[in-house]
């Protein structure tokens, strides 16, 4: 079987820096808030290109902090709009209504399956504050357009990279693109912890020193307490694992481009039952998941697992038809829903091997 995504052997090549990353937390006696987490959070800033990272409980965490952070500043209300994708996890609009404000979901761009930066402008309004831009799957939407209509009627732009760490545009990496940027360290990301975790980065000193407080019960001083905070942190044992991969985390990623590339270039599309992801520049994408397209998904996932390879549908029911949010359930969004329908995530890792990209290729170009 060709796993879709064997994480024991992907931590097992770093196992004996783990084991002593772990022993070196347990042996400090200082496990929240400590050496470590401090580390970890200026080693991402570096890596980002970023003033601060502020260490959270998780990538979903990350972005409510960004919006209650804001709220907290005066720059959002009750009242306030963001624009998100409609196609998207369904994480990026829970941030938003869990913090009050209305998600304006706003169609992908049928290639990229990346937010429609020409739909965004007929979606605006007086009630709008921001724009939540997806890298989703690992690739940077189109920052350029999306800053300038930002620029244009005054907007947040507030990055969702929970599956894009390292990746470029042009010269800068995500994560330092707008205002402020979520991370998600979940185990099966590309910079993945041994649990759950996340971070908000950002260059703007005051939105990082308001979240950092909201995360810590909303306290910048033990025992007092100026804000209605919660507790969102990242533990000492996760920043030691993830200082660790985050070593590592470059040449994973070009590794993944080389998977990638190999199947861009031999899967074929015969008879068009299978379209590939297009990307413009290597760089821009570092491959969270490969996910292609077909009319007969279904069909062409269990053909794959007859063949022993697995695969995973990223996601197969779209947000505003989740039980979740029935009162989106009437929105017409055919080609969020299309996407739904169509989308499969075939193997891809740090450890996947040539021959095994190989075989998946040879077994796909066999359906017919």
């Amino acid at each position: 079987m060709i796993s879709f995504l064997d994480l024991k052997k992907i931590n097992q090549e770093y196992r004996d820096e783990l084991i002593e990353a772990c022993s070196r937390v347990i042996d400090s006696g200082y496990y929240i808030q400590s050496r470590e987490c401090n580390l970890f959070e200026e080693e991402f800033s570096s890596y980002c290109g970023v003033e601060h990272t502020i260490g959270v409980g998780s990538g979903l965490d990350a972005l409510k902090l960004i919006i209650r952070g804001y709220k907290e500043l005066g720059i959002f209300n009750k009242d306030s709009e963001i624009i998100v994708p409609a196609n998207t996890y369904i994480a990026s609009i829970l941030a938003i209504s869990d913090s009050g404000l209305k998600p304006i979901l706003v169609e992908p761009n049928i290639d990229t399956y990346l937010l429609d930066v020409s739909k965004i402008e007929s979606s605006i309004t007086p009630k709008t504050e921001a724009i939540l831009v997806v890298h989703l799957y690992g690739m940077v939407s189109q920052i350029d357009k999306i800053l300038d209509i930002a620029k244009k009627y005054n907007l947040k732009v507030i990055e969702d990279s929970a599956q894009s760490h390292g990746a470029y545009f042009k010269d800068r990496r995500c994560g330092n693109l707008g205002d402020a940027s979520g991370f998600s360290f979940y185990p099966t990301k590309n910079l993945g912890a041994l649990g759950d975790g996340g971070a908000v980065t950002t260059n703007d000193s005051k939105l990082a020193d308001t979240i950092r407080a909201l995360g810590n019960y909303g306290s910048k001083k033990k025992y007092e307490h100026i804000y209605i905070g919660v507790n969102s942190r990242l533990d000492e044992i996760q920043a030691s694992m993830l200082r660790v991969k985050l070593r590592y985390l470059d040449r994973e990623i070009e590794h993944r481009r080389d998977i990638a590339n190999y199947y861009l270039n031999n899967i074929k599309n015969k008879n068009k039952n299978i379209i590939l992801p297009k990307v413009e520049e290597r760089k821009s994408h570092v491959w969270h998941l490969f996910v292609i397209r077909s009319e007969r998904r279904d069909e062409l996932y269990s053909y794959l697992l007859s063949h022993n390879i697995q695969t995973v549908i990223h996601y197969p029911i779209a947000p505003h038809k989740q039980m979740a949010y029935s009162k989106l359930n009437g929105l017409n969004l055919p080609i969020t829903q299309r996407l739904a329908k169509e989308v499969i995530s075939l193997p891809i890792s740090s450890i996947q091997t040539i021959d095994d990209t190989k075989k998946v290729v040879e077994v796909l170009n066999g359906f017919s």
